[in-house]
């Protein structure tokens, strides 16, 4: 039994009808998933060719539409999009640090990924960009916006953290305890992810796709082998799709009972906490013994998927359970809820114009999940998407919660009729072996996962776009922090729990 049915569509145009075809899309309720810079050979003009390519989603039904874009490589530039959609916005401002296009007219034109102490003029994405050049001394400071008046006065908080987060500049602009305005300056860890796919055979792509963001293994080692067996041609059993949703879900689960615990240690109910982790271990100890990895590292392979064992059900029901009495004592007790109930809002309107995702936005009110409007397997008992309406501290540990009691119920389901073992078709049926182009969307624990990869002819990766729901949701930490006081700021931070290395490939 195979997914629905995909409707894709691709579009190649000139730049100046970019505008135009993207307002088209959004204005029938697309959103912008991905836009990608690329150099192709250009055999007949010599040299390289640019191409930017826009994926617009919508769903159910799942529907892609790609957006073709060609470029002058001696004059890289075409039209900003980031009056029609910020998250488009930013994809430009960091396909210009790393490529060197222009989005013309662009509001924001400053540097996003690059640092000011990275070279001007160089851009690592370029075929002939070669080894990082010396870093001398920045152009400048950042740019930061400055909030004067009577009393305000600004707390830098990072780059280096205490724990064993990854780091990122917060600068508050303050007066007394209100924050006035948060901006938040990332970009510290930039790792060439993209740039280290290129060249690899597809079976070498998959380690380093797991290992984007430490804890999401399953979500971007599955959108990756979803983007190569659509590419390839090569079709996967029923019992692996249903495994793969089954190791989705258990990546969902020990995230989310990490975060509820940490939520209930920032405001001083460290027991809870400590309960939480409890939990979080038994389900990390059931990872490694379902996958032999306790973050889940193997169970997904390409053209299908490898369980050691199967979750018990009623084990899983008792972890459920522990998880279910522990929210009821968080919001039973009447400061923890006081703390959560009003903090840090992100609007409705906020939440959709920032395109929000996974629990950020279903906090808000936004219902979306690639389960439901992607799906890479015939979900015969639908999941559940919880959402809350008020936008809140609470509303986002409410979302944890219920998806924990969601997942549960779907493991249960989807472990029923399944067999320990591999169920595999790669590379067993002849896949295809001419150059195109894949895309797989997986709801990641965070959120939707999408990513894009470009095949040669003999099936080495020449491009590889991942994109990670941080990505998408680290622009609403600030709007969300705004007005509220600055010891609300580390609950805020946990209630978004942001991935700096899915944000900064």
């Amino acid at each position: 039994m195979q997914p629905p049915p995909v409707e894709r569509t691709t579009f190649d145009i000139t730049p100046s009808q970019l505008p135009q075809y993207a307002d088209e899309l959004l204005r029938k309720g697309h959103r912008i998933a991905l836009v990608a810079a690329h150099h192709d050979d250009a055999p007949t003009a010599g040299g390289q060719a640019l191409r930017v390519v826009y994926l617009f989603l919508a769903g159910p039904p799942d529907t892609r539409t790609e957006l073709h874009v060609r470029l002058d490589p001696g004059r890289p530039e075409l039209p900003t999009l980031a009056h029609l959609s910020f998250p488009t916005g930013r994809f430009e401002r960091e396909m210009r640090d790393l490529y060197g296009i222009v989005p013309l007219g662009h509001p924001l034109p400053r540097r996003l990924v690059r640092h000011f102490h990275w070279p001007k003029g160089w851009y690592p994405m370029l075929p002939d960009a070669g080894p990082p050049p010396p870093f001398s001394e920045q152009e400048g400071p950042y740019p930061f916006l400055e909030v004067e008046g009577d009393g305000v006065y600004e707390i830098p908080v990072g780059p280096v953290h205490a724990g064993l987060i990854e780091p990122g500049h917060f600068r508050f602009s303050v007066v007394g305890e209100t924050i006035l305005k948060l901006k938040a300056r990332l970009w510290f860890v930039h790792k060439g992810i993209e740039k280290l796919f290129q060249g690899r055979t597809v079976e070498r792509g998959l380690p380093l796709a797991e290992r984007i963001s430490g804890d999401t293994a399953v979500g971007h080692a599955l959108a990756y082998c979803l983007a190569i067996e659509e590419v390839t041609g090569t079709p996967v059993p029923a019992d692996a799709q249903r495994a793969r949703a089954l190791l989705l879900e258990l990546e969902r689960l020990h995230n989310h009972v990490a975060d509820l615990g940490m939520l209930c240690n920032d405001v001083g109910h460290s027991i809870l906490n400590a309960q939480a982790q409890r939990v979080r271990e038994q389900l990390l100890r059931l990872n490694d013994e379902i996958t032999g990895h306790r973050l889940l590292r193997g169970g997904v392979l390409l053209g299908g998927a490898v369980l050691r064992t199967l979750p018990d059900p009623t084990h899983m029901r008792n972890l459920r359970d522990d998880v279910r009495q522990i929210a009821d004592l968080a919001l039973g007790h009447p400061t923890v809820r006081d703390r959560f109930t009003g903090t840090a809002r992100l609007p409705l309107e906020a939440a959709r114009d920032l395109g929000c995702l996974g629990y950020v936005a279903r906090a808000s009110g936004l219902v979306a999940d690639a389960r439901t409007a992607h799906p890479f397997t015939p979900y015969d008992q639908s999941p559940a998407i919880p959402f809350h309406t008020s936008g809140d501290v609470l509303a986002r540990f409410l979302v944890r919660a219920e998806e924990i009691e969601a997942s549960t119920a779907l493991i249960i389901h989807l472990a029923d009729g399944l067999r320990p073992g591999a169920v595999c078709t790669w590379p067993a049926i002849p896949a295809r072996r001419t150059p195109g182009s894949g895309v797989g969307i997986v709801e990641g624990w965070r959120g939707t996962i999408t990513t894009r990869v470009e095949l040669a002819a003999d099936h080495t990766l020449t491009r590889v776009k991942p994109v990670d729901p941080s990505f998408f949701n680290w622009p609403a930490l600030p709007v969300a922090l705004a007005d509220t006081i600055v010891p609300d700021f580390p609950l805020t931070n946990k209630s978004f729990n942001l991935s700096y290395a899915g944000n900064d490939l």
